[in-house]
C-alpha cells in the first residue's frame, strides 16, 4: 500500500501585477498544479495568467478596491491577515515571499513549511536607509518618511520571529543567501529563479543601440545608464515606468529613448525586439537576483552590470558582460567603453542563460520538497 500523497499549499505575499516573484508562484504551481494559491490581495483584472487557477485571496481582499492599491501601507494588517489564513488541511506548505508570505502559522507540529525567499524584506533590513531617503511613495513620501523609525522595529521583529518557524530556507541566490544568514541566522539552499529564455531569439548581427529595464525606482539607478549614455552619446532604450520617471526624462540626452506603455511600446514583444538586436544591457542596480540580466543573456546582448548582489550568480566578467565595481557614471561609462572593445558572440551568451530555464526550477524544487518530505515520515 502506497503512502498517500502529502497535501500542499503555495502562498506568496501578493498578487497585485505581473513580475518576477508572480513568474516564480506560476512556476510553482505547475510542479504541484493540485495547490491552490493563497495571498494577501489579488488584482484578478492585472493578472489574466492566474484566471484558470486556484487563488484564495485573504480577508485584505474585503478592503474597499480603491483602498486595496494602497496595500503597502498597511504592513501590520498584512501579517496578521497572513497569520489567520487556515492552512489546516495541508502537510507542506511552500511560501514565496520577499515580504510577508512566511508569516502563516502552523496548525499542527508535523506541518512543513518550505520558503523560497526573494529576499529578506529589503524595507526592513538591506535596503532601510536607501528607503528612509526615498520610500517610493511619490507624494506620500513626506508623510511615510518620519513614520518609518516608529515603524520598522516592530516589523523586524515580526518578520525575524516568522523566520524563525521556517523549516527549511530556499534563496534565490547567493546574495539572498547571505541576507538570510545576517538577518535571520538561517541557513539555505540556493535555486535560482525562473526565466522564460525561450522567448528570445539572438540576431548575430547587432544593432547599434543599448537597453534598460525595469520599474523606475530609487534602488534601480536607470540614473547611471541614462547620464552614463546621455555623456557617451549612445542610443538607449529605456523600458518602464515609475515614480522616479519624469526625473530620467530630465535627465536624458537626445539619444535616449524612453517606452512606458506596458501594452503599447513597452509590450513583451518590443522588448524582445529591443533586447534580441542590442549591443548590451545596462544593469546599474543591485538586485536580489536579477531576471531582466538573464533575459539579456538569452537574447544575445552582454550585461553592463554593477559587481554586487544577484548579478553575481549572472554575469561572468569579460565573458558574458562586463562588471562595474561603484555605482557613479563615470564607473557605467568606462564599463559600455570596455564592452565596445570585446567581441561577445550571441549564441554562446544564450547557451549560457540556460543554466536558468524554467524547466530547471520546476526539477529541482520537485526534488527539494521530495527530499524534506521524506525527512518528516
Amino acid at each position: 500500500m502506497t503512502a498517500q500523497a502529502p497535501k500542499i499549499a503555495i502562498v506568496c505575499d501578493f498578487l497585485t501585477m505581473m513580475g518576477g516573484a508572480e513568474n516564480v508562484v506560476l512556476a510553482m504551481h505547475e510542479a504541484f498544479p493540485s495547490a491552490p494559491i493563497y495571498t494577501a490581495i489579488y488584482n484578478k483584472d492585472k493578472l489574466p495568467q492566474f484566471h484558470e487557477l486556484d487563488v484564495r485571496p485573504s480577508r485584505l481582499q474585503k478592503i474597499p478596491k480603491k483602498l486595496r492599491k494602497y496595500y503597502k501601507l498597511f504592513p501590520t494588517m498584512a501579517v496578521k491577515a497572513m497569520r489567520n489564513l487556515d492552512l489546516s488541511e495541508f502537510d507542506i506548505i511552500i511560501t514565496s515571499s520577499y515580504l510577508h508570505g512566511h508569516q502563516i502559522t502552523k496548525s499542527r507540529p508535523n506541518q512543513l513549511v518550505i520558503n523560497y525567499c526573494h529576499t529578506p524584506p529589503r524595507y526592513y533590513w538591506s535596503h532601510y536607509d536607501l528607503y528612509r531617503q526615498d520610500p517610493g511613495y511619490g507624494k506620500l513620501n513626506p508623510l511615510i518618511r518620519p513614520l518609518m523609525p516608529l515603524m520598522i522595529p516592530h516589523q523586524r521583529k515580526l518578520d525575524y520571529d516568522a523566520a524563525q518557524n521556517v523549516d527549511v530556507f530556499i534563496a534565490n541566490s547567493t546574495e539572498t543567501q547571505e541576507r538570510i544568514k545576517k538577518y535571520y541566522d538561517r541557513t539555505s539552499t540556493v535555486l535560482h529563479p525562473p526565466v522564460d529564455i525561450k522567448r528570445f531569439t539572438p540576431a548575430r548581427e547587432r544593432g547599434n543601440h543599448y537597453v534598460t529595464l525595469g520599474r523606475q525606482l530609487p534602488n534601480k539607478r536607470f540614473d547611471l545608464a541614462v547620464e552614463a549614455c546621455s555623456r557617451l552619446g549612445v542610443k538607449l532604450k529605456v523600458f518602464g515606468n515609475g515614480p522616479l520617471h519624469d526625473k530620467l526624462v530630465a535627465k536624458a540626452g537626445p539619444t535616449i529613448e524612453f517606452y512606458t506603455d506596458r501594452f503599447g511600446d513597452a509590450s513583451d514583444s518590443e522588448v524582445e525586439k529591443a533586447l534580441n538586436t542590442a549591443r548590451g544591457f545596462v544593469f546599474p542596480s543591485d538586485e536580489d537576483f536579477g531576471i531582466v540580466a538573464v533575459e539579456a543573456l538569452a537574447a544575445g546582448a552582454p550585461v553592463i552590470g554593477y559587481a554586487a548582489a544577484g548579478t553575481r550568480d549572472i554575469v561572468q566578467d569579460g565573458i558574458s558582460g562586463v562588471m562595474f565595481e561603484h555605482q557613479t557614471v563615470n564607473d557605467v561609462v568606462r564599463a559600455i567603453e570596455k564592452s565596445q572593445k570585446m567581441t561577445f558572440l550571441p549564441g554562446t551568451l544564450a547557451r549560457k542563460a540556460k543554466r536558468f530555464e524554467r524547466q530547471m526550477f520546476i526539477d529541482k524544487l520537485r526534488r527539494i520538497i521530495a527530499q524534506e518530505a521524506a525527512k518528516q515520515r
